[in-house]
């Protein structure tokens, strides 16, 4: 059964500015919790729009290909699973950007399939880590970037 966390942060940069980040797969590894992230082919904007990706996290591996859609005006974009292996079965997400006050409104949103079942204590810890990461990693890194 898939399972669906959220979370939101404030970061204080442009949307265009996070976006670079959330884009810039080459440096995942800095700070988004993968091993690796290549690049498989770009959409005719030449962003990204296959990336392979592998992790290892609380001794759990896989590795997976997501496809990217972007949405309109740079508000974020969302990924589904072209291929998977280890503990993931499925995943999809987005990362919504919405202009504030004092910079960007980012929204996280992950659904993930594993191939194994997982007590629900450690599920939530695992949820509570992968919103760690992508929002606490992403903010640290734009941040640092414009800062």
């Amino acid at each position: 059964m898939a399972e669906r966390t959220e979370g939101s942060t404030e970061i204080e940069a442009t949307p265009a500015e996070v976006m670079a980040v959330i884009t810039d797969f080459d440096r995942y590894p800095d700070w988004a919790g993968v091993k690796s992230a290549t690049v498989r082919s770009r959409d005719e904007e030449g962003r990204p729009s296959e990336v392979a990706m592998e992790v290892s996290q609380l001794g759990v591996e896989a590795a997976y290909t997501l496809a990217y859609t972007y949405f309109p005006d740079g508000a974020g974009l969302s990924w589904t699973t072209l291929e998977a292996s280890g503990v993931i079965k499925d995943i999809a997400g987005e990362y919504a950007l919405e202009a504030a006050d004092e910079g960007t409104s980012v929204t996280y949103r992950l659904t993930l399939e594993l191939t194994i079942a997982l007590p629900g204590f450690l599920r939530k810890q695992a949820e509570k880590q992968v919103i760690s990461t992508a929002l606490g990693g992403l903010k640290k890194q734009v941040e640092s970037r414009t800062g």
